[in-house]
C-alpha cells in the first residue's frame, strides 16, 4: 500500500547540498513520509521539530566517518567491557513533543531503553533544524557532535543541554584519543591501533 503525501502550499527552501527543508509539514504527513520510504533510503535523515521538516541525503564520506566513529567506540566498549546496545540510525520520535529524527549512532549503556542514552551527530553541512531541540523533547542523555576533526559534547541537564569535556555516562572515555583515530581512510588499521592502545590500558 502506497501513503500520498500532499502538502498544503509547502514552502521548499534548499540548504546547502543535498538538504531540503519543509515547513508547515503535519505530525501525520511526518509519520507518512517514514512509512512511505521504509527502509529503502538508508542514506536519508528525517528530523522534524514542530512542523519543520529537514531531509537530508547523506554522502559516502558522511557515512565512512559515522562508521568509523562506530567502530571505535563498540572497541572501547568491548575491550573495556562495558555493557552496551547499539542501535544505529534507527528513527526515534514523540508526538507529544512533536519531534523525531535518525541518529547517525546512537547507544544505550547497560541496558536496551526507549530512547538512547547517546547519539551521535556527524556534522559536514550545517542544516536549518536545531537537533538539540528534538533531543530534548526526546530525553536523551548526552548528544556527541562530531564536526572539523573534533567532538562537541553535551548533557542534558535539568531540562537544557549543557556543553560538557567528558561524560558522564563514559567517564573514562578519553576523547582526544578517540578523535585522533577518527581517520575513514585508514579505517581497519585506526580501529584496529585504537582497540590495542584500549586493551593495554586496561592491563595496567
Amino acid at each position: 500500500m502506497t501513503s500520498n503525501i500532499i502538502l498544503e502550499q509547502p514552502i521548499i527552501e534548499l540548504i546547502a547540498e543535498q538538504r531540503v527543508v519543509l515547513y508547515g509539514v503535519s505530525w501525520q504527513q511526518y509519520e507518512a513520509l517514514l512509512s512511505t520510504l521504509g527502509d529503502d533510503f538508508p542514506n536519508l535523515r528525517l528530523s522534524y521539530l514542530e512542523g519543520t521538516l529537514e531531509i537530508m541525503a547523506t554522502s559516502p564520506e558522511h557515512e565512512k566517518i559515522k562508521k568509523t566513529i562506530a567502530m571505535l567506540m563498540e572497541a572501547n566498549f568491548q575491550e573495556t567491557r562495558t555493557r552496551f546496545i547499539g542501535i544505529g540510525s534507527a528513527t526515534f520520535r514523540k508526538e507529544a513533543k512533536l519531534r523525531g529524527l535518525e541518529p547517525d549512532e546512537c547507544y544505550c549503556i547497560g541496558q536496551e531503553k526507549e530512547f538512547p542514552d547517546i547519539a551521535i551527530e556527524v556534522v559536514i553541512t550545517s542544516g536549518n533544524v536545531d537537533k538539540l531541540e528534538i533531543y530534548k523533547g526526546l530525553g536523551v542523555q548526552e548528544v556527541w557532535f562530531w564536526k572539523k576533526n573534533k567532538f562537541s559534547l553535551y548533557a542534558l541537564r535539568e531540562q537544557e543541554y549543557e556543553a560538557i569535556d567528558r561524560s558522564s555516562l563514559l567517564p573514562n572515555l578519553d576523547f582526544s584519543l578517540l578523535a585522533s583515530y577518527v581517520k575513514p581512510s585508514e579505517q581497519y588499521d585506526a580501529v584496529m591501533e585504537y582497540r590495542e592502545i584500549i586493551r593495554r590500558s586496561q592491563q595496567q
